[in-house]
């Protein structure tokens, strides 16, 4: 018994379970207002990651790209970078922000972004002596590293751009959420609302769940402005929500600017809440409020409800982003279920030393197997294993047809997810999150019962 730590042996990829860095870097460029990536690749890198976001939040998103064609290949693409900053700032006055975002294209080429960058700003100066467009090189190609990497490398780089320069103390906390939905964002600022904290959450995406308004004017961007970057630096402290999306620019900001980094536990589940939760009041000196003390104990009393009548010993596959997984396997556990499968989907050797990791192959006292720059071929191999039982999938709308073929129920957690109406708008950190969690994984198993006429009749006594 135990968990054991493997890595995928074949060198190949049957459907991936990730994307590529540069679609990391778009979703971290799109949540900074007045801000449009400048994709350096061919189109397709930039028109397809726009697809996938207008499948998970049904909306509209401006990425723009250099569109690279074969003479790049021959003499350089560096051309294609003057001509795309300087039509989008002549196009868009209120524009504030272009990462370049490099591709595995541009890279192999082996342009000089940084040297393109500086004439850009040369360029830009000259034309529009009264505007300051930050223009951000982002290194993300992408035979390397997923897009948990680019949405990092980008934080990073966008932070090393604009707050290069410490400011006066402004007393607010800085939050590194990491890739979330904006559900999460808005139970965060509530939460802080709660505790009287004044924090600042880095990319707040909660506009991306956009109203339509009766004047027909578009909402659906980022809300993290320039001059919240710039305040970071100011800032009492970081608080980093995911270790291998927020991390980095959390430790950035106290190399440099002397800003207190404290990376915590994805708050999934009530352990992690609660963590997250006194380490926010032993920053702040702000109390948990009593408002938050009952929301966990309403969660408490949904979970209980379901964790020994329906959730208990099962066995369960998760599959996605590195924090996610890692929290939903904790959150699991809390609920009674087994994780016995975790696929993490890049090339990144620090989940093996991954604290989280190991406490849980120190405290399984089932088999558990984490997989490492693993495919949804990892999970559908084990799922056609008679003796490699599953009753569940958590996991992005990717991994459905694993789910059909095997006829496994499967809770939608994660990005991409486009089969299920809503869920981006839902939370799934925090107390509140962990319940609608347990209750959507509860109904899908509950619709799979009766589908398979498979001990239904528990529902009419229960």
């Amino acid at each position: 018994m135990g968990c054991e730590i493997t890595t995928k042996q074949r060198a190949g990829i049957i459907n991936p379970m990730y994307d590529c860095q540069p679609a990391g870097a778009q979703y971290a460029g799109i949540g900074v207002k007045d801000c449009i990536p400048l994709v350096h690749g061919g189109q397709g890198c930039s028109m397809f990651v726009r697809l996938l976001f207008a499948q998970h939040f049904k909306e509209n998103f401006d990425v723009a790209s250099t569109s690279l064609h074969e003479d790049s290949a021959v003499f350089g693409g560096h051309k294609r970078i003057d001509d795309g900053v300087l039509t989008l700032v002549r196009r868009y006055p209120n524009l504030r922000v272009i990462p370049i975002l490099t591709t595995c294209s541009s890279e192999v080429i082996g342009d000089d972004v940084e040297g393109a960058v500086a004439r850009c700003n040369k360029q830009i100066k000259e034309e529009f002596p009264d505007r300051k467009v930050h223009v951000v090189p982002v290194h993300t190609p992408s035979f390397k590293s997923s897009q948990v990497g680019g949405y990092s490398e980008c934080m990073q780089s966008i932070f090393k751009t604009i707050a290069a320069t410490r400011v006066e103390p402004t007393g607010k906390l800085n939050v590194f959420p990491g890739w979330v939905n904006p559900g999460d964002v808005v139970l965060l600022k509530r939460y802080f609302h709660e505790m009287g904290v004044d924090a600042t959450v880095f990319m707040d995406t909660e506009d991306f769940d956009s109203p339509m308004m009766p004047d027909k004017s578009i909402h659906t961007h980022g809300r993290t402005t320039v001059e919240d970057v710039e305040g970071s630096t100011g800032a009492i402290a970081s608080l980093a929500l995911a270790r291998y999306e927020g991390a980095s620019t959390a430790d950035y900001l106290a190399k440099e600017h002397d800003v207190a980094a404290h990376v915590v536990a994805t708050p999934y589940g009530i352990g992690n809440t609660d963590a997250m939760l006194k380490t926010i009041s032993e920053i702040t000196g702000k109390p948990i409020p009593d408002s938050l003390v009952k929301e966990r104990g309403i969660a408490l009393d949904a979970l209980q409800d379901l964790a020994h009548m329906f959730f208990a010993d099962k066995r369960v596959a998760i599959f996605g982003h590195p924090d996610l997984v890692i929290g939903l396997a904790q959150f699991c556990i809390e609920i009674e279920m087994k994780p016995v499968l975790m696929l993490l989907g890049d090339d990144n050797s620090k989940y093996k030393r991954d604290p989280r990791i190991l406490a849980l192959k120190k405290d399984a006292d089932w088999d558990m197997e984490v997989v490492c720059n693993a495919d949804l071929w990892e999970l559908e191999k084990r799922v056609k294993d008679p003796d490699f039982p599953i009753d569940l999938i958590l996991g992005h709308s990717k991994g459905r047809y694993v789910a059909i073929d095997a006829n496994i129920p499967m809770a939608r957690v994660g990005f991409p997810t486009f089969d299920r109406a809503g869920l981006y708008r839902q939370p799934t950190m925090g107390y509140q999150g962990a319940m609608l969690l347990a209750e959507q994984i509860a109904n899908t198993m509950f619709a799979h019962m009766e589908f398979k006429r498979d001990r239904e009749w528990i529902l009419n006594t229960w």
